[in-house]
């Protein structure tokens, strides 16, 4: 393979893209648009929970207990009920998510030390949303039970009686657990590894529907050198794409980056080489600039949405789906990005998922190589 071979393939290459705005528009655009709209739009924290309380007490106990949702940043208050048929509307219209129901005897009950039990009904139709606010409800629950304990306690002129386990959790890499900077890392895997082989799966297509590939057979090139020469402009896009990606997560998203990045970037064209060779090869095998496109969207996004880890924990999938994942290279670079950006994870520790990103670029551009010396022999 000569060097000013691959040179001159890399700006035939580079001026199609410059001529066509269509591919820079996909190149460059449609990534930061996928960015921001699943930066913003993807978001697994619940916040203003929407809440509707029926107050059947109706004391100073009960709507002290009632100020504790009303006064929390994850709930919202909309309305007060009268009756289960106005919880019930509610709920149906999607006005509430969670109801709380204050028995009339809530005072009283408190009053003579007694528990009080006090009704929930959620909307299950969504069961993560439903989790979620649950587990805050619980939470506002047991904080004032805790406060009525203490304040009995010191009336009584006593300690108040510890608990058998003392839980003091700390979360570390995501103190604040925003969801945010766990999905973002992920997103930048998926877009990158889409995007990529959709590029790419029109370059050789193009050329045998245009008539060019003849002409580029003619030439002394190998097919080795056309190959490389076709990948380097696509390279050029990728890397500046994450250039884009890093910015925009730290300056507009606010989501940190504690890791080398030199050491994100060099996996990152590791991982961008075996992307953009996937596109490749599909083109070669294809010969069709549609059907290139098509079969690109079908073997990189579906199995980058939903088997990387991006969103769906994969180890809640069936045994067999959490094998098969092994081979999705967007698994291993969501783990990498994850490390890099939140862990500040160093070689030792992602050194397998490096590995396979690595072996995965190595055997797919081979193939490619393979395929297409034997397309134009």
């Amino acid at each position: 393979m000569k060097p000013y071979r691959i040179r001159a393939v890399a700006w035939k290459e580079s001026l199609h893209l410059l001529r066509d705005p269509r591919s820079l528009i996909m190149g460059i655009a449609i990534p930061m648009l996928m960015l921001f709209l699943f930066g913003y739009a993807l978001n697994l924290d619940i916040e203003k929970a929407r809440i509707t309380i029926w107050d059947q007490s109706n004391s100073p106990q009960s709507r002290d207990f009632v100020s504790r949702f009303a006064a929390s940043r994850y709930f919202s208050l909309v309305e007060d009920s009268a009756s289960y048929r106005d919880i019930e509307r509610a709920i149906d219209t999607g006005r509430a998510i969670i109801a709380v129901i204050i028995p009339p005897d809530f005072a009283r009950t408190m009053g003579q030390n007694k528990e009080t039990a006090v009704q929930a009904i959620l909307d299950g139709s969504d069961a993560n949303s439903a989790t979620i606010v649950l587990a805050y409800a619980e939470g506002v629950t047991r904080q004032f039970s805790s406060e009525i304990i203490i304040t009995k306690a010191g009336s009584h002129g006593s300690s108040p009686k510890a608990a058998p386990v003392d839980l003091r959790p700390r979360a570390w890499f995501n103190t604040d657990l925003v969801s945010r900077h766990f999905i973002f890392p992920g997103l930048i895997a998926v877009i990158m590894m889409v995007i990529a082989a959709l590029l790419t799966s029109l370059t050789v297509a193009r050329e045998w529907e245009t008539g060019t590939m003849e002409q580029l057979i003619a030439t002394p090139l190998t097919g080795g050198e056309i190959i490389a020469g076709k990948l380097a402009p696509y390279i050029a896009i990728g890397v500046l794409d994450l250039v884009l990606c890093v910015v925009v997560g730290y300056y507009f998203f606010g989501v940190p980056l504690r890791g080398n990045l030199f050491l994100l970037f060099s996996l990152a064209l590791v991982f961008l080489v075996g992307a953009l060779a996937l596109g490749v090869l599909i083109s070669i095998i294809a010969k069709s600039q549609l059907l290139a496109s098509q079969f690109a969207l079908v073997a990189t996004m579906l199995p980058a949405f939903l088997l990387s880890g991006f969103i769906f924990p994969i180890d809640n999938m069936p045994k067999p789906i959490q094998i098969f994942t092994n081979i999705i290279t967007a698994r291993h670079f969501v783990h990498i990005l994850r490390g890099i950006y939140l862990k500040d994870s160093g070689v030792g520790e992602i050194w397998l998922q490096t590995l396979v990103l690595a072996i995965f670029s190595v055997v797919v551009l081979g193939l490619a190589v393979k395929k297409f010396r034997k397309k134009i022999e």
